[in-house]
């Protein structure tokens, strides 16, 4: 299975029997834009060039109009995704490293990288989407069909996009990087985004911003919420479901796409 590898082990209880677990991988993976790295993660090495796609959007890099190339090459200790893009989104890029640059090294410090940590994102245009409390139900009872790499290890996230069935879903080690191949995986198939993201993790301030960068009206997690991610929710104009587990769930923001039972989605 790519991304995932059998690993010896021993297990103890009432007798000692050696044997193996299938383990997720986790390697270094660089996302370098126009031969600069911008990022390096750990992640499973699986659909590296959704998540440089991803990545490029969700973090306001670039837009897929502005990629011109995305390619995955093997390093001696890791991957490193190579991402080309067109002048005019490396030049916005240059300007933000500059702003980046803090004054201990770390390149996360300062004014300036606090204001991108809690930059802006676009309002979620309105659309006929809803969904009604069935469906959300049915949306998340629908994940574990779709992690062949949780199921084997139970150790990665899982982040899926719903629009009436599963239209697609990705797996990782990290909730960010399963979102952001997610997010990538619709890009390249020009799926669109009038649906719910499921999440199988917690909804941070970040998780929030990547899917407004998307442009989808709904997320649906199985666990809480941030306060500061249903603020930005709020802002943002995207119904923010909870909790959602067994027959329950919560929700937080723009109730409105909540709808009676017999309701469609449109």
């Amino acid at each position: 299975m790519i991304g995932a590898r059998p690993t010896p082990r021993l297990v103890f209880g009432p007798s000692v029997q050696p044997g193996e677990r299938v383990l997720p991988e986790e390697v270094a993976v660089a996302l370098s834009f126009n031969g600069t790295t911008q990022a390096v993660m750990m992640a499973t090495p699986a659909d590296l060039e959704d998540f440089g796609y991803g990545f490029a959007l969700t973090e306001g890099i670039a837009g897929p109009e502005e990629i011109l190339s995305v390619e995955v090459v093997e390093v001696q200790r890791g991957v490193d995704v190579q991402v080309w893009l067109k002048p005019a989104a490396e030049a916005r890029l240059a300007a933000r490293r500059r702003m980046m640059a803090g004054p201990v090294g770390c390149g996360l410090c300062g004014i300036d990288s606090i204001d991108e940590a809690l930059r802006d994102v676009p309002v979620v245009e309105p659309s006929r989407f809803r969904m009604t409390p069935s469906q959300v139900l049915q949306a998340v009872a629908s994940l574990p069909g779709e992690q062949r790499l949780h199921d084997a290890t139970r150790a990665v996230h899982g982040a899926a996009f719903w629009n009436g069935r599963v239209l697609m879903s990705r797996e990782d080690v990290g909730r960010h990087n399963a979102l952001d191949k997610l997010v990538g995986g619709m890009v390249r198939a020009g799926t669109q985004p009038a649906g719910a993201v499921v999440l199988t993790s917690r909804v941070s301030t970040d998780m929030v911003q990547k899917v407004a960068m998307l442009g989808a009206p709904m997320i649906i997690a199985v666990s809480a919420p941030t306060v500061a991610a249903v603020e930005l929710a709020e802002r943002a104009g995207i119904t923010l479901v909870a909790l959602a587990r067994g027959d329950r769930f919560e929700v937080f923001s723009h109730t409105d796409r909540l709808q009676t039972e017999g309701a469609h989605v449109g």
